[in-house]
C-alpha cells in the first residue's frame, strides 16, 4: 500500500479516533484485549479514497478522506503515536507506504520514519448498518444541543449499568434525550420536522462514551444525520463518518416519575449572577460535600457555605419572592453544571420544601424544553 495525503485532512480524522483508542477509557475487559485495539485500520482503494477505522469493541468510528493512492492495500498502525507524528509534521503532503519487510514508512519533506504494524486480519470486523429496519434523519444542531445539555448527568458508576448512558426517544415531530445519575436528572425535548420515517417510536440507551464521541463529531453545521437503530448496535452517519455503538441492553428508569408535579414555589435568578455567587461561595464549602445553601426569604436569597476546616461564606442575591422563608441545600457542582450549558439570561428554581426534588429551567427560550431535576442535600 502506498498513498499521499494532505496533513490537514489526515490530522482532522486522526483527532477523532483518539478518544476511542485511549487506553485510560477502556474498561477492565477491554484492557486485556489484543493491542490491535490501540491501532487504527487504514484501507486505501484504487478510486482514491482512504478509509480509516478504530474501535474498542464497544464503540467504533469509520472515516473517509481524499488521498492520492499509488497502490491499494490496507494496514494497521498505532493510532496515538501516528497522530503525534502527523501533528508534529509541517503543513505539507504526507506519504504512507507499507514496507515489503514489514512495518510502514511515514514521510514528509525531509522527515522519514518507520513504525511497526500488526496484521490486518487481527483487526475486529465492525457491524454494518445496511439492511437495518429503523432509520431516521435527525437535525444535527438539535442533537448537538441535546447531548451538550445532558451528557454531564450520566453516571460514572459501572455498578449501575442501566444509568451508564442517556435515553434517546424519537416520536413523530419531536425527540428527547434524558440522563440521570440518581442525584440529578437532565431532560431535553426538541421538536423536529415530521417525515416519512416517523412511523414508530424509537428508544435506545446511548452509552456515556458514545455521547462524548458523538459530541466531538457533531461540531458545527446544520446537515441532517442518519440515525439507524439495529438490534444490538446504533449507527450515526455524519458526512463521511460513521459512529457505531453497542446498545445498552437494560431498562432505563421511569424518569417521568422523578419530575415533581406539585412544586408551588418559584424563584428566578440572573444566570450569570447566580453562577458567580455559587463559584465564590463554594470556595469555602466542604470539599467532600461541595454543599451550598439557598436561604430564601422575601425578595432575597443568600447563597451560603460553611466548612469546619476552612470557614464560611455568603452572598446575597436580590430576587422576586413573597413566599414563606425556606432553606434548601444543593451540591454546588450540580447547579453549576446546569448553569454552564443553558444559554438564557435567567433561570428558574421551582421547589416545594427542603427535602423534595427541585427543578431548574431556563427562562424565555424557544425551540426546546429543558428540565433539570436536582435532589436537595441534607447536611
Amino acid at each position: 500500500m502506498e498513498l499521499t495525503i494532505r496533513k490537514g485532512d489526515l490530522l482532522r480524522e486522526l483527532q477523532l479516533f483518539q478518544g476511542i483508542v485511549d487506553r485510560e477509557l477502556w474498561n477492565v475487559r477491554i484492557r486485556f484485549q489484543s493491542s490491535i485495539l490501540a491501532n487504527v485500520l487504514i484501507e486505501a482503494s484504487d478510486n482514491g479514497g482512504v478509509d480509516m477505522v478504530a474501535t474498542d469493541l464497544e464503540i467504533g468510528l469509520r472515516s473517509r478522506c481524499n488521498a492520492t493512492v499509488t497502490k491499494a492495500g490496507s494496514l494497521t498502525i498505532p493510532a496515538k503515536k501516528f497522530y503525534e507524528i502527523v501533528r508534529a509534521l509541517p503543513d505539507t503532503d504526507i506519504t504512507i507506504k507499507k514496507s515489503a519487510k514489514g512495518g510502514v514508512r511515514v514521510s514528509a519533506e525531509r522527515f522519514n520514519s518507520r513504525m511497526q504494524t500488526l496484521p490486518r486480519d487481527d483487526f475486529p470486523t465492525l457491524p454494518e448498518s445496511v439492511n437495518q429496519k429503523e432509520s431516521v434523519l435527525l437535525p444535527r444542531a438539535s442533537l448537538r444541543e441535546m447531548v451538550k445539555k445532558t451528557q454531564f448527568a450520566v453516571t460514572g458508576e459501572d455498578t449501575r449499568y442501566f444509568l451508564n448512558g442517556a435515553l434517546l426517544i424519537l416520536k413523530p415531530g419531536w425527540m428527547s434525550l434524558v440522563a440521570t445519575d440518581g442525584h440529578r436528572l437532565a431532560l431535553v425535548s426538541i421538536t423536529r420536522e415530521k417525515g416519512d420515517d416517523d412511523k414508530t417510536e424509537l428508544q435506545a440507551i446511548l452509552p456515556k462514551k458514545t455521547l462524548w464521541e458523538l459530541a466531538r463529531l457533531l461540531g458545527d453545521g446544520d446537515e441532517k444525520i442518519k440515525y439507524t437503530c439495529g438490534e444490538n448496535h446504533l449507527f450515526f452517519n455524519l458526512d463521511d463518518r460513521q459512529l457505531i455503538s453497542r446498545v445498552i441492553d437494560a431498562q432505563f428508569p421511569a424518569y417521568d416519575r422523578v419530575i415533581p408535579k406539585t412544586n408551588d414555589k418559584v424563584v428566578e435568578f440572573e444566570r450569570d449572577r447566580l453562577t458567580s455567587a455559587i463559584k465564590r461561595v463554594a470556595l469555602l464549602s466542604s470539599e467532600r460535600s461541595r454543599a451550598v445553601k439557598f436561604q430564601i426569604d422575601k425578595n432575597r436569597v443568600d447563597v451560603a457555605s460553611s466548612s469546619a476546616e476552612v470557614g464560611e461564606a455568603t452572598e446575597a442575591l436580590t430576587v422576586e419572592y413573597d413566599g414563606s422563608p425556606l432553606e434548601i441545600c444543593f451540591n454546588a457542582q450540580y447547579v453549576l453544571d446546569f448553569l454552564g450549558v443553558v444559554d438564557s439570561d435567567s433561570v428558574s428554581l421551582e421547589f416545594k420544601d427542603e427535602t423534595s426534588q427541585a427543578v431548574m429551567k431556563p427562562v424565555g427560550v424557544d425551540g426546546y424544553e429543558y428540565t433539570y431535576v436536582i435532589m436537595p442535600m441534607r447536611v
